[in-house]
């Protein structure tokens, strides 16, 4: 989450595999809501968005990706834990360079010592049809 009254840009990589996509999941303590985005992370300032996507995939869950297709820029304005967000994210369609990612139905990571996510393969009708909520809101658009 970026520091108040300060616009974050991320790099987000969608992954798709047939009718599934590889999302991260979160939740929102003070909604009491589960949600799910593309995993990914900030650009570091110097760092162009492309790089920035390869080395949080790495850092992330230790994956190299493949077939990086730039599909374009989002503007995000969310409230998450009841604070204001802003973000500049800069999507980008890959593919997983190994295949046993594919093979996995979710796997755990940690962004930091203190948080730890899950990140998993979601049938696309299942954000559709309105069960689970796949932010922001605009991905649909690039599925």
């Amino acid at each position: 989450m970026n520091k108040a009254g300060e616009i974050r840009v991320i790099a987000l990589g969608l992954i798709r595999d047939g009718e599934r996509i590889f999302v991260s999941e979160g939740y929102d303590p003070v909604e009491q809501e589960t949600f799910y985005r593309a995993l990914g992370g900030g650009v570091d300032f110097g760092e162009a968005s492309h790089a920035a996507l390869e080395r949080e995939f790495q850092e992330e869950i230790q994956a190299d990706l493949t077939n990086i297709k730039y599909l374009g820029c989002i503007e995000n304005l969310f409230t998450f834990n009841g604070r204001q967000g802003h973000e500049i994210i800069q999507l980008y369609q890959c593919d997983f360079v190994d295949s046993k990612f594919y093979q996995l139905e979710s796997l755990v990571f940690s962004e930091s010592q203190h948080h730890k996510h899950k990140a998993l393969w979601i049938d696309i009708s299942r954000f559709k049809s309105g069960e689970l909520r796949l932010v922001p809101e605009v991905f649909f658009e690039y599925l």
